[in-house]
């Protein structure tokens, strides 16, 4: 059963009055609202036909998410379109430039922050499915196409607005179907910029953080050998490269305070392995760094062991 958030009527109306003619349909913000609603718990339950029971929850969880976050951000929408009435309402005389720019900015933001409430439908569609794990003896083969189709994407998007400013049209732009062109036209229509184009600035920034969160990754992964292990006063630290893990193996039992501090820096206990671990990435090399007890028995930092820390500048405290 779908759970609903509140929409403002009164704020929605007043967006209606501030931008058209036409009169306001009492409760048309609040079904709409709960149509896109309806519509992503649809899509919840057939993913749900999809996958192993143990998903539901999380399923759940991200619905609701989805739900609470789209009613906040339409009410914002709708306060937003509210502030400074249209030019087509007020006429062109005294009409308060200024605000109307910073009335765009706040649009720009909210959308921006719509798409990313969008993006929740398609993790509710990856649910179940596995991502690219770092576990995953593939992953920088499947990261890499990834990386790949973003940015054959960033340049389409990039070539499409350029033939279009050039051209005024759509119609013959390459790399284009026929019907992409029409939704592209038809988005276009409901841009509420002077001068919309294809591909909104928000879309070609959110892409390009997705191709920068990608390469970093990849680059995270692929020095998975440029670890090296060390040994502490009680211990030491392995790397193993098989498993995908830092393991820390102890002389004796770590104290009550010892064990508390692996437990928040990530740190968990592998009976099978007789270790604490945590998978292997750079962030388990700092996670181990800030432990005083994990120090090498050589001095130093652990960072400054790592072959991978000699490809790259060196941190501030190592110079």
């Amino acid at each position: 059963m779908p759970k609903y958030y509140e929409i403002s009527e009164e704020t929605a109306k007043r967006a209606k009055n501030a931008n058209s003619y036409s009169d306001y349909v009492s409760g048309s913000a609040t079904a709409g609202y709960r149509a896109m609603v309806d519509e992503a718990y649809a899509l919840g339950e057939a993913q749900k036909s999809r996958v192993d029971p143990m998903y539901y929850e999380k399923i759940d969880g991200l619905l609701d998410r989805y739900a609470r976050k789209l009613a906040d951000n339409l009410n914002a929408q709708n306060a937003i379109d509210a502030r400074v009435p249209s030019m087509l309402i007020t006429g062109g005389g005294n009409f308060p430039t200024a605000k109307k720019e910073k009335q765009n900015a706040a649009r720009d933001k909210n959308m921006g922050e719509y798409m990313e409430i969008k993006d929740l439908l398609h993790k509710i569609r990856s649910v179940g499915k596995g991502g690219i794990s770092a576990d995953d003896t593939l992953a920088v083969e499947k990261l890499t196409a990834k990386l790949a189709e973003l940015e054959e994407l960033q340049t389409l998007m990039k070539s499409v607005n350029a033939y279009y400013r050039k051209h005024e049209t759509l119609d013959g732009c390459p790399g284009l179907s026929a019907e992409v062109v029409q939704q592209l036209k038809a988005s276009m229509s409901r841009d509420w910029r002077k001068a919309p184009v294809p591909f909104p600035s928000y879309q070609l920034s959110n892409n390009n953080a997705n191709i920068h969160r990608v390469q970093a990754r990849i680059e995270e992964l692929s020095s998975r050998s440029d670890f090296a292990g060390w040994t502490f006063p009680g211990g030491k630290a392995e790397i193993n490269e098989g498993e995908n893990r830092l393991q820390l193996f102890f002389d004796e039992k770590p104290s009550d305070a010892q064990r508390q501090e692996l437990k928040q820096n990530g740190f968990k206990w592998a009976p099978s392995q007789s270790a604490w671990q945590r998978q292997l990435t750079q962030n388990a090399v700092r996670a181990a760094d800030r432990l005083d007890f994990l120090r090498p028995e050589g001095g130093g930092s652990i960072r400054a062991l790592q072959p991978y820390a000699h490809k790259a500048a060196p941190d501030r405290d190592e110079r």
